[in-house]
């Protein structure tokens, strides 16, 4: 058992010896972040945040995150020239010795080397969880989510924005993220803290590191 930032522990296998490329994908308020932020300090690990990328993206257009989706409808290079970057550097990172996990919706596309992992939420909580962070002003400026007003238009952001993704993920890439067969492990978060959804990460990465030395 390790000691993790902010009082969590979290059970741990170090020495981490296989180099590895962990790809996150998952609905919006499934504690995609907090999740990726554990496991990299357990694991050791770089972080690529494609969503960050695209959030500085958006700012430096001078649009809010829902905005540059709507831009990218007709501007695939929103997308896919972030895509590829973000899956070059996780495989620069990897030829360096060192276990990478990398958050974006596409990533286990573009990095089909990776173990692939879904996190799933539903729909009210996802809001309710965003709705809090927009409480903060620091979390507000930083999520860049626009001007909402009440829990439902929050829900109602969401479902939006999610299906206006899922539109581009089909026209660039003829991909359906939520088709949970693409990936090694799915984890739904509703009723589980950030924390125990890292967890549930940590224990299939030992069992699978387990099995690769098995195969030796």
């Amino acid at each position: 058992m390790r000691w993790c930032g902010r009082g969590i522990f979290i059970n741990s296998f170090f020495p981490f010896s296989l180099i590895m490329i962990i790809t996150i994908s998952g609905t919006p308020g499934s504690g995609k972040s907090t999740i990726v932020k554990i496991l990299v300090e357990n694991l050791r690990a770089e972080r690529i945040y494609v969503g960050g990328i695209r959030r500085e993206l958006a700012k430096e257009k001078s649009m809010t995150l829902t905005e540059l989706n709507e831009y990218a409808q007709t501007h695939p290079e929103t997308d896919v020239d972030v895509d590829e970057k973000a899956a070059a550097q996780a495989r620069k990172f990897e030829r360096g010795k060192k276990v990478v996990v990398v958050e974006g919706r596409t990533q286990y596309h573009f990095l089909p080397e990776s173990i692939k992992i879904f996190v799933n939420v539903d729909v009210d909580e996802a809001a309710r969880r965003i709705w809090k962070d927009l409480q903060q002003k620091d979390m507000r400026m930083q999520r860049n989510e626009g001007n909402i007003n009440s829990l439902k238009e929050m829900k109602e952001s969401i479902m939006e924005r999610f299906e206006n993704d899922q539109m581009r993920y089909k026209k660039y890439y003829n991909l359906d993220i939520t088709d949970t067969k693409q990936y090694d492990l799915v984890i739904d978060t509703t009723k589980i803290t950030a924390q125990e959804g890292a967890q549930k990460i940590i224990d299939f990465l030992e069992k699978y590191k387990k099995s690769k030395h098995l195969r030796r």
